[in-house]
């Protein structure tokens, strides 16, 4: 036989083209369009229907950069389309391979019902069939001109990315406004031949399942009349059906669809911006839902389900009307799907508290799974939290972006710091977009790395980014492939049902320990440094209004302000966003994030001045309040008390310039050109500074990527260096225990100020930017002579373990980190930290000294400031402001407790009497994070702690007030049944937890 494969299936695209997919429409006529330009922010619904619109023609240009645009369209049906389904076909401009990415619109009827969104993938609404014909047709559409930043060339700068700057010429040109029979008929052969074709592409050239798809899609074809394609279509559809019915194998694999829409928070978009997206979307996926009996639907991400709930009511109660049936799931328990590289081990944990309680609140859901399926990797202390806040499971897809090493399983245990293990899945789809394309599952059965022992992954389904989720094309083809020979199969399912079954399939799935680390998008550890500086001030000024607000209510009856903590801690968890937090927003969010922790950090530091003044009382003393879990200089952790004198430092001249600074601790040397060339450790008697380098060297990079500018750094920008040794000046500082450096370079500024305190073990570096600089990368480095093959960063509750070399693949793609307030480096009997205040990305190497004593160099970089341009081409320009110490022969106590005290600085207030804890630990390896009133307002104090050292650890936790009950608790505050009861005796209890373990107890006041 002749092989005509070829020549079928270029006709086969030809006539889906050009003949058949028209006919879906095959008779249209023009509505009448007009439209009102809101003048500026959107306006409430009710304004833009009643506002009054201007006649507007198809082919007219519209939308300035983010404004939004009211159109009416009016028109009557034929009659002669009586008993004819009619729907309207609204293109407002549409570029269908960008769903997500620009204009969109929210269709009501007159009344202010919403009917369904509109993207580029889903243009239509259905008007009804007409018994009669001559119905009148009224729509109004909420239409917003969101501009295309991430272009077909993406990565160009562009000033589109903030109101402010984006100019206001139109962006997009009306392209249809009718109304249209739509031909059922034509619509499903064109989905039975998709299905067939894309299906037929993936098969093996010489299967004989191809080739018989081949021969029916010749017959379908050939029952097409190509002038009668309405009239033949129900005929051609016929010579389908055998190929169409053919069952699957028993060992194909199987997807769990689940109807999905990723709608980033905030990205190429404002934040008020996605307020809008999820009610288009939500509107879309109700609708789908009345029409589709099998079809599921999860959103993630409670901060979007409140948002319909304030900002839509109408569309709130569809929402909880199919939440109700269970096919509308509330997924994830999270407020929003954010990084989890760099919160705070208290924020991440109210990352779960606030999203599982908005669910079981408004809908008595308890989410079970974690559902990030965009995050930028995943620290090593989330599955602890996972596990306290009473989920076991996780999704994610984005490690299969990782540019070096492919993750080894799709479904397995990860292992966090303290032991906990989460079933994971990672679907081998390998996008949160599926489409249900036969590529797509194609390529997840053949990717699926767990063959022979599981053969179940789940496919998230639906247009995301903002896109609109599942469309009705989506649905039918899933409905074809249920059951299809030479396929996966597929179903619809919630993620529960996914991930039951799958762990029943895969009861002992193998082990992975540690971080789950995303080998791109690095430099998201330190893009939009406001934005991060931001994130950790707040979550540290949230810990002291917890812990002074509690403490003043127990003691004076102060008034816990629980509205107003809720509220703010809900704002910094929306902020930690995984497109916020990370850097990787438009100018537009960034702006408006800077301008809320400034708000934010007003708000907090009113409520912890008013509660200090509660329990310092009236009186003349100097009292110093220490919100660190650390007692320092007598003043005892979660207590104000007089500070004690301290002794002094001096500063003295350096033979051959610069400066000595000693406090009897540390004797620190910095040299004519204002780098520290000495740091000895007097009690060791050792140096700290690897022979012939300097520390607090500022070091420049050409910094710029292959792609994706704000979320990447590639490996080749180590390639040129140039190390800012020259100095403008190099001064004592304005007392005896500074000196001041300033230098200049490109069209930047630096100042540091480098201080020893009297008595502290600490040398702190005070950088302070004034940065102008594009496409350049700044670090700031501690050569340090010390041999360590793996150093520590603080993570969540704890601290993960990275290597020093470079032996594999695995080890040398981390060349940049992520840590916490320390990076911990350590050879037996002496170590070294470098803690700060704000920063999160570094680099750690190591070199062996070829001369001299042939010695190892392991050298601390922290990162402080980029410049890309994309998509905010102002990337951090203007002045930053950072803080790091060096903390010479520090162990891992050291460095968290120095990591806690920099980022909580001591507050002084006059007062007539020093302040007792709360709650105190008496050992130190047991970190309080928190201590708080229980959030039902029931006056019961909650304490959260973990081990922080990394070995077991008992302790006595003292409660400074009469405690009646003690209840070990989840994160959400409820008995943790698993847990045993702590001992009791009075106000005494006693706890013993593993390395890393986290605990939270509820003490009942007597």
């Amino acid at each position: 036989m002749h092989d005509d494969r070829t020549l079928v299936e270029a006709r086969l695209r030809r006539v889906l083209d050009e003949r058949i997919r028209p006919a879906v429409y095959p008779e249209s006529v023009p509505l009448r369009v007009a439209v009102w330009h809101a003048p500026g922010e959107p306006v409430p619904v009710a304004e833009g229907l009643a506002a009054e619109p201007e006649p507007i023609e198809v082919g007219a240009r519209w939308g300035a950069p983010w404004g939004t645009s009211w159109f009416r369209v009016s028109g009557t049906v034929p009659r002669a389309w009586a008993g004819k389904t009619v729907e309207a076909l609204l293109d407002l401009g549409f570029d269908e391979n960008m769903p997500g990415f620009q204009c969109e619109g929210l269709v009501y009827r007159p009344d202010g019902t919403p009917v369904k969104g509109l993207n580029p993938r889903n243009q239509w609404v259905r008007v009804g069939a007409p018994a009669a014909g001559g119905e009148e047709v009224v729509l109004h559409i909420e239409a917003a001109s969101n501009p295309v930043v991430l272009d077909y060339h993406p990565f160009r700068p562009t000033r589109l990315g903030d109101r402010e700057t984006a100019g206001h010429e139109p962006q997009y040109t009306l392209t249809r406004m009718d109304l249209a029979v739509f031909d059922e008929s034509v619509w499903q052969l064109v989905l039975d031949l998709e299905v067939l074709g894309e299906l037929m592409a993936e098969l093996p050239v010489d299967s004989a399942r191809r080739h018989d798809i081949l021969r029916a899609v010749e017959r379908a074809l050939d029952a097409v009349d190509l002038q009668d394609v309405n009239g033949t279509a129900d005929r051609a559809r016929e010579r389908l059906t055998g190929v169409l019915s053919a069952p699957a194998v028993p060992s194909a694999h199987r997807i769990s669809a689940v109807g999905h829409a990723h709608i980033d928070s905030a990205w190429l978009w404002p934040l008020r911006e996605t307020v809008r997206k999820v009610a288009r979307t939500t509107s879309n996926m109700t609708a789908l839902l009345e029409d589709e009996p099998e079809f599921v639907f999860a959103m993630s991400q409670a901060q979007q389900w409140a948002w319909v709930k304030e900002h839509r009511p109408e569309v709130w109660a569809r929402v909880k009307k199919v939440v109700a049936q269970g096919r509308f799931v509330p997924a994830g328990g999270m407020w929003v799907e954010s990084d989890t590289n760099m919160p705070g081990s208290e924020a991440m944990a109210r990352q779960f508290v606030h999203g599982k309680r908005f669910f079981l609140d408004e809908f008595g859901v308890e989410n079970e799974e974690a559902w990030l399926p965009d995050t930028f990797g995943f620290a090593a202390g989330l599955p602890q939290i996972i596990r306290a806040a009473g989920s076991k499971w996780l999704l994610t897809q984005k490690i299969s972006w990782s540019q070096t090493n492919r993750f080894p399983h799709h479904t397995f245990q990860w292992e966090g710091i303290d032991g906990t293990r989460i079933f994971t899945h990672f679907p081998p789809v390998d996008t949160y977009n599926c489409s249900m394309k036969g590529s797509e599952l194609a390529h997840a059965a053949r990717n699926f790395r767990d063959k022979g022992r599981a053969r179940h992954s789940l496919a998230p389904t639906g247009w995301g980014d903002g896109g609109g989720g599942t469309t009705r094309e989506m649905v039918a083809k899933a409905a074809r492939l249920r059951d299809l020979e030479g396929s996966a199969t597929v179903v619809w399912e919630t993620p529960r049902a996914f991930f039951e079954q799958a762990q029943a399939e895969y009861p002992e799935p193998p082990v992975w320990v540690g971080e789950l680390y995303l080998e791109l998008h690095r430099a998201t550890l330190t893009s939009q440094a406001k934005t991060k500086q931001g994130n950790r001030r707040s979550e540290h000024l949230l810990r002291e209004a917890e812990l002074w607000a509690a403490t003043a209510a127990v003691r004076t009856g102060f008034p816990y302000p629980h509205e107003e903590l809720d509220r703010i801690w809900k704002t910094v968890l929306l902020h930690q966003f995984h497109d916020i937090l990370p850097g990787s927003s438009i100018a537009w969010v960034h702006r408006e994030a800077r301008a809320t922790y400034e708000r934010i950090a007003g708000e907090l530091d009113g409520i912890i001045g008013a509660a200090q003044r509660a329990l310092a009382g009236a009186g003349d003393r100097e009292l110093v309040f220490n919100a660190a879990p650390h007692g320092r200089a007598g003043i005892p952790a979660g207590g104000a008390g007089a500070c004690p004198p301290s002794g002094r430092t001096s500063l003295a001249s350096r033979a051959g310039g610069g400066y000595v600074l000693d406090n009897g601790v540390l004797r620190v040397e910095i040299d004519a050109r204002g780098l520290i060339v000495s740091a000895l450790d007097i009690e060791a008697g050792r140096e700290s500074i690897a022979p012939g380098r300097a520390a607090g060297l500022l070091q420049l990079h050409q910094d710029f990527p292959n792609m994706w500018d704000a979320w990447d750094v590639d490996e080749f920008y180590r390639n040129t260096v140039t190390d800012l040794t020259a100095a403008d000046a190099v001064q004592a500082g304005p007392d005896d225990r500074s000196v001041l450096v300033t230098r200049s370079f490109g069209d930047s500024r630096v100042t540091q100020v480098l201080s020893l305190a009297a008595g502290e073990r600490r040398l702190v570096i005070d950088t302070e930017v004034d940065w102008h600089e594009t496409e350049k990368f700044l670090k700031l480095a501690f050569p340090l002579d010390l041999h360590a093959e793996r150093y520590a960063s603080e993570t969540q509750f704890g601290h993960v373990f990275r290597p020093t070399h470079t032996n594999t693949s695995w080890e040398a793609a981390k060349f940049e980190a992520c840590n916490h307030r320390f990076v911990h480096l350590e050879e037996p009997g002496w170590g070294a930290a470098v803690v700060n205040d704000s920063t999160y990305g570094h680099d750690v190497t190591r070199t062996v000294r070829t001369d001299g004593d042939r010695g190892t160099t392991t050298t601390v970089r922290v990162s402080l400031l980029r410049a890309p341009r994309f998509p905010d081409p102002e990337t951090d320009q203007g002045v930053h402001r950072f803080r790091h110490a060096l903390v010479p022969g520090a162990s891992i106590a050291d460095a968290v407790r120095e990591g806690w005290r920099i980022n909580l600085p001591e507050r002084r207030l006059t007062g007539a009497h020093d302040v007792a804890p709360l709650v105190s630990a008496d050992n130190d390896a047991v970190v309080i994070t928190a201590v708080k009133l229980a959030d039902d307002g029931s006056g019961d104090v909650v304490v959260r702690f973990h081990e922080a050292h990394g070995g077991r650890a008992r302790a006595t936790l003292t409660a400074g007030f009469a405690v009646a009950d003690v209840t070990a608790t989840d994160l959400l505050e409820r008995p943790a049944g698993d847990t045993e009861p702590p001992e009791r005796d009075g106000d005494r209890i006693t706890v013993r937890l593993r390395p890393f373990e986290l605990v939270t107890l509820r003490l009942r006041r007597a």
